[in-house]
């Protein structure tokens, strides 16, 4: 068995315990989950139509790329808060980046993100 495999019957080496625990930490400000959310568009997946739920398949297209100010303005918080709160999603590799003249455009990191909101979306949509 390698490192990557695990059973939730087992026991989970703690370095793996330690990342999840980060990972959730990260997620759990209400200003960086709006900002993720805003990067998500589940009507530009083509799989839509399909039952497909964006969050399982590996189709990447729901996940926009927007500027500093498209996010300001979707999520409805001051530029400084977003620009803080995106520099650490970007640390904790949740985000990308690309710098275009004066213009930063950031994108969720990758489908497991992507995958995270979904699941934590439909898991309290189900009351």
């Amino acid at each position: 068995m390698n490192d990557r495999s695990y059973n939730i019957g087992m026991k989970i080496k703690e370095v793996y315990v330690d990342k999840v625990e980060k990972l959730l930490e990260i997620a759990s400000d209400k200003t960086r989950l709006k900002i993720m959310f805003s990067l998500l568009d589940e009507d530009a997946c083509p799989h839509k139509q399909e039952e497909c739920h964006c969050g399982c398949c590996s189709c990447l297209t729901c996940m926009k790329e927007k500027s500093v100010n498209e996010i300001v303005s979707e999520v409805n918080e001051s530029q400084s808060l977003v620009s803080h709160q995106l520099r650490k999603l970007k640390e904790a590799n949740y985000v990308s980046s690309r710098k275009e003249g004066k213009n930063v455009f950031y994108r969720l990191k990758d489908g497991h993100i992507k995958q995270l909101l979904s699941v934590a979306i439909e898991h309290v949509m189900e009351d």
